[in-house]
Parts: C-alpha cells; structure tokens; sequence
C-alpha cells in the first residue's frame, strides 16, 4: 500500500490511473489545462503529463504535414499570378481538428482509444479547403497537386460529378504527407477539399443550419437546401460560359494573353479529360491529357 493513502483511496487512485486513453484525455483537457493536480493522487499527475507530451507531438506532426501541403499550395499560387497574371485559387482555409472533436469522432466510429489507432482511421484530423472560381478549376487544382511526386493519393472522392443526397459538390482528396522530423519521418494524412465560390457558399450555410437545428432540421428547409444546391450547380455552369464566351472573343482579338477569366482552352483542356471515368473510353488523349485518372490516383497508393 502507498504511504499515506487509505485502502479506499488507493483503490480510487489506481481506477484514475487504468482509465481508457479517451478518459485519460479528456480529464487531461479539463484538469491538467487548468492547472489541477488530480486531487494529489500518485501516479496519475504523471501519466497525464506524459499523455499531455504525446498530445503535443501528435498535433505538431500534423501541422507540420499541413504546412507543407499549404506550401505546395501556394508555390501554384503565387506561380499562376505572376506568370500567367491569373490563379486557379480564389481563397485557402485550413484547421487542426480540436481534440474534443477528435475524441468525440473516435467514441462515434469506435476506433480503439489510442495514438496509434487514431492516426490511421481519422484521416481528417489536418484540413485544407480550396476555393476556385470555376468548376475546371477545381478540378485542374487537384490534377496539379496529386501529381506532386512527393504526396501520396489515399484516396479520392468526387462529389462534384456525383453529389451527396443533400445536394453537398466538392472534391476530397485524402492526401498522406511526409513529415520529415529530426530523427526520423513520418507520414500524415491531410484532407484536401476543393469546391467553387457557389459551393463553398452553400456548404457553409448547410452546416449553420445543422448547427442551429442541433442536426433535426425540419423536411422542408432541407428540401430547399438541395434545390439550392441545384440552383448552385447551375450557377457555376452558367458563369463557365460566359467565361468561354470571353475567352473565345479574346482568342478573336490581334493579341491573345491570360486575363481575369483564366488561361485559353490550350492552355487549360476540359476538366473531364483529366479525369475522366475508367469506363470512358471515348475520352480524348491529346497531349494535355494527364495519363491517369482518379482511380489511377488511387492505385498510387498501392
């Protein structure tokens, strides 16, 4: 027995200390965030400490992978707006997902209750959302970056051809990252989504009313969202021809050069050519084809 602790309150210390992970952290977030000492119970202090160590590193590991994704985007960037006097990306957010919100997406999918585990099925932990102007830059967006040799494609998701049943459009793009530390490197997972201005829009409305509605919201206003969501879709299609309609006058005109609407159809092909079904086999090859489409990017991960 432990100097100075009755049978009760070692018993009560040692159930402290064999708490699950999930416990152990979230007791870490109320009590050791706000200076507690865990009542002075022996062993405990200490294991939420080292817990509070693994924390740290486990975040900076993928701040540091989103860094580098964020880098890459940039560098595409800042090139497009100063050769071409034109850039694809219209605005870049990111987040680290709070580890509340960790916690509570590992209790909900079940996943066992600890670093290891948690690293390899929440791959949405580091997230990158890209605004673009057009559709076809959406989609060229991600030809350009999954075509980094240094990032591996996990997987792919492209709800843009094929929405969700609320009406929600966007590319995913599950992206693992080397992260290269002092004494080894590791590899994270960054969730890169890439959607136009109108479905940004639309999507950041959808979750504010699911937020107000604590996730009960009512038939109709979500009926509305999906019609909202078609009115969208067509937006982008309409603003898409007028942009080609601009740029075939300008294809007219003695000079030709990049301008508010993006590079000439040479320069920039179809979206659908570069990834295009696997089924398709009516798709065009020209030299601006990319070889490989979003199952081709899938099998980067084998």
């Amino acid at each position: 027995m432990s100097a100075g602790l009755t049978p009760t309150e070692e018993i009560e210390a040692d159930a402290l200390v064999k708490k699950t992970d999930v416990d152990l952290y979230r007791q870490l977030l109320t009590q050791l965030n706000s200076n507690a000492d865990a009542n002075g119970q022996p062993g405990a202090v200490d294991r939420m400490i080292d817990v509070r160590r693994q924390l740290t590193e486990f975040q900076l590991h993928y701040k540091f992978g989103m860094d580098e994704v964020l880098t890459k985007i940039n560098v595409l960037r800042e090139e497009f707006e100063h050769t071409r006097d034109y850039s694809p990306i219209e605005h870049v957010n990111y987040r680290l997902k709070a580890l509340e919100r960790i916690l509570d997406k590992v209790q909900r999918y079940g996943v066992e209750a600890n670093l290891e585990s948690i690293r390899h099925a929440i791959r949405d932990i580091a997230g990158i959302r890209i605004t673009c102007s057009f559709v076809s830059d959406a989609y060229w967006v991600a030809e350009m970056l999954c075509s980094q040799p240094d990032l591996r494609v996990v997987e792919v998701k492209d709800y843009i051809r094929s929405p969700k049943p609320n009406g929600y459009q966007s590319l995913h793009v599950i992206l693992q990252v080397p992260v290269y530390l002092s004494n080894r490197t590791e590899f994270v997972y960054v969730e890169v989504q890439i959607r136009t201005v109108a479905m940004d829009f639309w999507a950041s409305l959808e979750h504010k009313i699911y937020y107000t509605y604590e996730g009960e919201v009512p038939s109709d206003i979500l009926d509305e969202l999906r019609e909202a969501a078609v009115q969208a879709a067509a937006l982008d299609k309409q603003m898409a021809e007028i942009r080609d309609k601009v740029t075939a006058l300008r294809e007219q005109a003695p000079h030709s050069g990049q301008g508010a609407t993006g590079p000439t159809p040479s320069d920039r092909p179809d979206p659908a050519h570069w990834f295009r079904g696997n089924d398709d086999a009516s798709a065009p090859s020209d030299s601006n084809t990319p070889p490989f489409t979003w199952q081709d990017l899938q099998n980067r991960s084998n």
